[in-house]
């Protein structure tokens, strides 16, 4: 028997008129498939007016967890059409677009709504009201300390020469924005002096890359986007995840060096948060790339400027201050997350 859908526009404006459930029509059993998804959502979206556009981003997703993602933010986000992302399942994710108008909040005072929702369902979400395009050249800006790759180099330094945990403390503090970041490298470094490079040779060889980032810089570069990291750890490690990785800039600080052991001290201006949110400015200026094309993307306070000197700023697993400050959050997947929160 041939099953006949009904349009998917007409389908549109009778579920999402319904209150508290998307899928009116779905009998018990179905609404905990993930199979039925496709069933009800379309590849295209409908033709409807809308002002923002809400991801959502996870594995196996039922028209039930869907249901329940709009139903707790149905204050401020009204949904007048949904469609699958042009990456849907490519990557190994469901990624669905449900575009619509926001009610009354500001954008910043929806994210620890959603990041509450991204707990509930374990999924990612983000409401963006306008995303950088694929379809033209762009700039992406990665932080690298727990960003690119799952460590903060100088913990790791640290723990070496026996000083993890009083080294350890100064890094968390920083990061949460507690203490101002020249400072804190300052110090930090001042600890390392006598040092072996050999112990820094020990960790770059054992960097541990975070998953998803050959995936997303892959796709990035087909689609002719220049990659950058822009880091407050050492060029030691940047300019290596350079070269292995394939970016076209790395900028970070130089650790100064004398008889093969540190000196404890760093060499030349400290890359801090005003230098990284240049960096995404000068970088734009010098590839001809426009503001609306460039991403930020980092997990520490210290990345904050450079997110709002971009048009999209992405919290990678961040702490909770960058994660409601950021544009859009990636608090489950991987790195390669980060294409879903652009357009074709």
């Amino acid at each position: 028997m041939v099953s006949i859908r009904p349009p998917f526009a007409n389908y549109l404006s009778v579920f999402f008129a319904m209150k508290n459930t998307l899928f009116p029509n779905i009998n018990n059993d179905e609404q905990h498939s993930a199979a039925q998804l496709s069933q009800h959502i379309n590849t295209e979206h409908n033709s409807k007016a809308y002002t923002h556009t809400l991801t959502v981003i996870g594995q196996a997703i039922t028209p039930y967890l869907l249901d329940g993602v709009l139903n707790k933010i149905k204050d401020v986000f009204s949904p007048t059409g949904a469609a699958f992302h042009h990456l849907h399942q490519c990557l190994g994710d469901d990624v669905i677009e449900v575009r619509g108008t926001l009610n009354s909040a500001q954008l910043e005072n929806i994210n620890p709504l959603l990041g509450d929702v991204s707990s509930a369902f374990n999924f990612d979400i983000g409401l963006q009201a306008s995303r950088p395009s694929l379809s033209q050249p762009g700039l992406l800006v990665m932080d690298m300390d727990s960003t690119v790759i799952a460590i903060e180099c100088i913990d790791e330094i640290a723990k070496l020469a026996g000083l993890g945990e009083q080294v350890a403390e100064v890094t968390a503090k920083a990061m949460r924005g507690e203490i101002a970041f020249n400072d804190s490298l300052t110090h930090r470094v001042a600890c390392l002096e006598g040092v072996p490079v050999a112990h820094l040779k020990k960790i770059r060889d054992s960097l541990p890359i975070m998953p998803g980032i050959q995936s997303l810089l892959a796709y990035l570069k087909q689609h002719n986007w220049k990659l950058a990291i822009a880091s407050g750890g050492f060029t030691f490690f940047a300019d290596h995840l350079k070269a292995r990785l394939g970016l076209d800039f790395a900028i970070s600080n130089t650790l100064a060096v004398s008889e093969n052991l540190l000196t404890g001290k760093v060499e030349g201006e400290i890359v801090n948060a005003d230098v990284k949110a240049r960096t995404v400015k000068q970088l734009a200026e010098k590839w001809q790339i426009p503001t609306s094309q460039t991403v930020a993307m980092g997990d520490g306070a210290n990345d904050l400027v450079m997110m709002a000197e971009s048009a999209l700023g992405v919290a990678c697993h961040g702490k909770p201050l960058v994660n409601e400050k950021a544009d859009v959050a990636i608090r489950i997947g991987s790195l390669h997350s980060m294409l879903y929160f652009l357009d074709k």
